[in-house]
């Protein structure tokens, strides 16, 4: 991974993530006094649930919140389970069981897979459950790793579940990060009376490695406008192209839905931000087929412009004139006019590409590496 450190530095390294700005402010003013807010409330807390995204279980974590969390009863739900690559999502789990932290992989939108989230949590407070007449369940994490989401499936099964007198609030689920800005309590059973905190993301004041700061971006947790939709695709084709990814993509299976046509000259006016979650204009069977192929259009520029680069992705150089390449082969690739400047074709590109790789239509991924630690004997 010499090849991505050295990019990273020559490349991508002008940023500084801080409080105080620098290169790039990412601590808004409403994190700190969310944060004095969260550090307040977890003190009467009875349990956590820790949410952070699956596809980065160690990036996603609050560093400055572990202290505080490390002495409550805590379940991390490692949410987007659906995007985090399955060969290895077991082998993370195995690591916080070494760790004797209680860990569940979940989909927030999918109902079993809170149910099963709901079950862990009644069990660790079963021993409260007995004697304590209110408990409060309290939802942390870093923005857009879920956690408005899971709130509003946890209502939708307190409902079903409870005779609950009182009209439930729904929590506020946006595309960017940092849309609830408050700490709001729902009840979401009567006997005993349990109530859950949603929290606003937070992120840290500052991360000392660009990298971390790279992955939040990459899943959202940054505005991409903070960082630039470009530096985070350059670092997205740097890791791919780290892997050997796109060498994978040799044998994909092309066939089309079937009976399913478009013309391919034809202008297409299906918008890929459509892929996004609690989109109004859900894709057609026509558009699905136009999503597939432009897809393997990607997934081939890159394999070829690998395959025919020959030289050593280890070398930043190397990798940083390779992206370049592919920055070129994936203009063609997502159909960006050639007329547009140089300058505007790559953020058309970023952005594409970017949406494509966060709706998953680039396959389950996960960035972090599995820690090597010896069991706890």
């Amino acid at each position: 991974m010499e090849g991505l450190k050295g990019f990273l530095k020559k490349g991508l390294g002008e940023m500084a993530f801080n409080t105080g700005g620098g290169a790039i402010n990412w601590f808004p003013g409403h994190m700190a006094a969310a944060t004095r807010a969260i550090r307040h409330r977890l003190k009467v807390a009875d349990l956590v649930i820790e949410v952070r995204d699956s596809r980065i279980p160690l990036s996603s974590a609050n560093a400055d919140l572990q202290p505080l969390l490390a002495g409550k009863r805590r379940v991390v739900a490692l949410n987007k389970k659906d995007l985090a690559n399955p060969n290895i999502m077991h082998k993370w789990v195995r690591y916080f069981e070494t760790c004797k932290q209680d860990c569940i992989p979940i989909n927030a939108h999918s109902k079993s897979s809170v149910n099963k989230l709901l079950e862990l949590v009644e069990f660790k407070l079963k021993e409260l459950i007995c004697r304590e007449p209110t408990l409060l369940v309290m939802v942390v994490g870093v923005p857009n790793v879920g956690k408005s989401a899971l709130i509003n499936s946890i209502h939708q099964i307190a409902q079903s579940r409870f005779p609950v007198q009182e009209k439930m609030k729904r929590a506020t689920v946006g595309p960017l990060p940092g849309v609830t800005q408050d700490i709001a309590g729902f009840k979401i059973a009567q006997k005993p009376s349990i109530y859950v905190l949603d929290t606003p993301g937070v992120l840290v004041p500052s991360i000392s490695n660009i990298e971390t700061g790279l992955k939040l971006a990459l899943a959202g947790s940054v505005k991409d406008s903070v960082v630039g939709e470009e530096r985070i695709a350059q670092y997205l084709l740097a890791v791919l192209n780290i892997r050997g990814t796109p060498l994978h993509w040799r044998h994909l299976n092309n066939r089309r839905i079937d009976g399913i046509e478009y013309d391919a000259e034809e202008k297409h006016e299906y918008n890929l931000k459509n892929l996004k979650p609690k989109r109004k204009n859900l894709p057609n069977r026509s558009d699905l087929v136009y999503v597939q192929d432009l897809v393997m259009d990607v997934q081939h520029a890159l394999y070829s412009t690998v395959t025919e680069y020959g030289r050593n992705v280890e070398d930043e150089s190397d990798l940083e004139d390779l992206i370049d390449k592919q920055f070129g082969a994936l203009q063609k690739a997502l159909k960006i006019p050639h007329k547009a400047s140089e300058s505007e074709a790559r953020l058309m590109v970023s952005k594409k590409f970017l949406t494509l790789f966060r709706t998953g239509k680039l396959g389950p991924f996960i960035f972090d590496d599995v820690p090597d630690i010896k069991p706890v004997s």
